[in-house]
């Protein structure tokens, strides 16, 4: 063969990740049952798009030099196709195989059958002003996938050669960077990947260079099958090199419940008005899945941390800098509370000014938290009624019941990645970015304290006493 041919090298992986976390990546279209519902194949099962993959590989590679080169451009006078193909996200079988193709029977799979039609579960939100009430129709929900879902892609890099330079041009360097950030922690796929959803991690890597000018290797090439359920024995196992520190700053908070915790789910049930979340999971062992009901299963989500530490991160900014509502007028007051507070805007993001202006991702990654209940816990009914402030009687239709979960003992470990662009200053000391980033940095510690002591409580009903918590703090 002419060692000239365009593409010569083949560069192959096959990854098999799980879901750390629940997963939304959206079709863009809503139902009778919720306002937003997950990305489904031709069998109704959720998958992951290879443009949604290929997107956050970019994004993630963004510093890489010639990235063009490699994933393509297009702009007025020209474009150039790219050289990273990558297959769409498919589902695992209960046996561990990928559900590829049409699948008669994916309703007779232990496992599958849990995906389709309607009994994903649907994670309520609700958007908050600066004053912590519910926006005007800021009410809405979205279908997510349970944690430990695995999905199985491949991707194929063509190369015109192999220089073994480790430059920008070496397609095996790119291969070992692509590897490197879908590994790293900060790596989420979907949607409110800075709110708990779409951390992912890798179960298996296996890799292959296929030399087309070998008659071997380009016969094993021209026999591999591109559906993801056929196994193709030219794969070799990847020994991935240690993965270096990615920019962030960790937190980690092992708090442990003082008394009751709710965390509601939007609904009620047969026994109260209002009920704690809890969703399902998958847990695979020796390559097994099994889909575990959500009743065994403790939820925090993560949207409900980061709005309180949001609050109480401003609350502290404000009092670092001499910030107070004294003799303030009404717009200067609006321009240390939410989103326009500095902390909260570099550490948690933006909406922008209202007309898609000045909008800003958070620079804070949280992770939903979903563990087994542990011996002891159990649910608890508590009967409420609002009382009348002037007869000290009962307001009619005010009764009402909560169910409440008693966690005892258990150990939740919330896990937070935050850039340390946001936190630490490249500049002198003295400087003000440095010194802006000191305060930004003190203030979310001081609020991430808090919740450690038992200051900030967590979730709902926290002026009837639930969600204290109490534990320790670790930076890395």
């Amino acid at each position: 063969m002419d060692e000239k041919i365009m593409y010569r090298y083949r560069l192959l992986c096959r990854i098999v990740m799980e879901a750390s976390t629940p997963l939304a990546v959206g079709s863009g279209q809503k139902s009778i049952f919720t306002d937003a519902t997950v990305a489904r194949d031709a069998n109704g099962l959720p998958y992951i798009p290879g443009s949604s993959i290929a997107g956050v590989i970019r994004h993630s590679l963004k510093s890489f030099p010639d990235l063009k080169h490699w994933m393509g451009y297009q702009n007025k006078k020209d474009g150039e196709g790219s050289r990273l193909a990558v297959t769409d996200a498919v589902i695992l079988r209960s046996s561990g195989i990928p559900a590829d193709g049409l699948i008669p029977d994916a309703a007779d799979d232990p496992l599958l059958s849990h995906y389709l039609g309607k009994k994903l579960p649907i994670r309520q939100h609700v958007r908050l002003t600066h004053r912590g009430a519910a926006a005007r129709t800021g009410k809405f929900d979205e279908e997510v996938v349970p944690k430990g879902t695995r999905f199985c892609f491949e991707t194929e890099i063509l190369a015109d050669g192999l220089n073994a330079s480790g430059d920008a041009q070496d397609p095996e360097h790119l291969m070992k960077e692509i590897l490197r950030c879908i590994q790293e922690d900060s790596f989420r796929l979907g949607g409110g990947t800075r709110s708990g959803f779409g951390a992912m991690k890798i179960v298996s890597i296996r890799a292959r260079t296929i030399d087309l000018s070998n008659p071997e290797d380009r016969k094993e090439y021209l026999n591999k099958s591109s559906r993801l359920d056929r196994e193709w024995d030219g794969f070799r196992k990847f020994d991935q090199d240690e993965i270096p520190d990615d920019g962030f700053i960790r937190y980690t908070l092992r708090i442990t419940p003082d008394d009751f915790m709710f965390f509601g789910s939007g609904f009620g049930n047969r026994r109260a008005d209002m009920t704690y979340v809890s969703e399902p999971a998958v847990t695979w062992d020796s390559g097994a899945g099994t889909f575990e009901e959500k009743e065994k299963l403790i939820l925090i989500p993560a949207s409900s941390v980061k709005g309180a530490l949001s609050h109480r991160t401003a609350y502290y900014y404000n009092q670092i800098k001499g910030n107070y509502a004294d003799g303030k007028t009404a717009d200067q007051l609006m321009e240390m509370t939410g989103s326009k507070n500095t902390a909260v805007r570099t550490l948690f993001g933006t909406d922008g000014d209202g007309h898609g202006k000045n909008k800003a991702r958070g620079k804070a990654i949280f992770s939903d938290v979903i563990i087994e209940k542990p011996e002891g816990a159990h649910d608890k009914i508590l009967n409420h009624v609002s009382i009348d402030r002037f007869t000290g009687g009962a307001v009619n239709g005010a009764l009402f019941d909560e169910e409440t979960l008693f966690a005892g003992g258990a150990t939740f470990t919330l896990k937070i990645l935050v850039s340390k662009d946001a936190l630490v200053s490249k500049d002198a000391p003295e400087s003000n970015d440095a010194r802006e980033k000191s305060h930004i940095r003190e203030a979310f510690e001081k609020a991430l304290d808090d919740v450690c002591s038992g200051l900030l409580p967590l979730g709902g009903g926290t002026g009837r006493g639930n969600g204290t918590f109490t534990g320790s703090l670790k930076k890395e």
